[in-house]
């Protein structure tokens, strides 16, 4: 009975990079007019399968899964000047 061996694809590429697996962006589908692998399969060309399993290994080295989107981050450089600004303007007006 032959085995099968599962390759990736580049479905599955596009699908980590989508899911923000690989680093290069947010996890958000990316609206591409031509995805990955189209140009290939409209020239006869198919990609070998070794090489999109390196190319999805190249991507997802060091990267377990998608960082994560929580807290407010640089969100409170902003609090801290409206802040300061709301108490300079109170000074302002009692002193006046």
């Amino acid at each position: 009975m032959p085995t099968t061996e599962k390759r990736s694809t580049a479905d599955q590429l596009r699908r980590d990079i989508d899911r923000g697996r690989t680093g290069d962006k947010v996890a958000w589908p990316d609206p591409a007019s031509a995805p990955l692998g189209t140009d290939e399969e409209a020239a006869g060309t198919r990609l070998a399968p070794q090489d999109v399993e390196a190319a999805r290994k190249a991507e997802r080295r060091g990267r377990s899964r998608p960082p994560s989107d929580t807290g407010l981050g640089y969100a409170w450089i902003l609090v801290g000047l409206i802040v300061i600004l709301l108490a300079a303007v109170l000074i302002w007006f009692m002193a006046a």
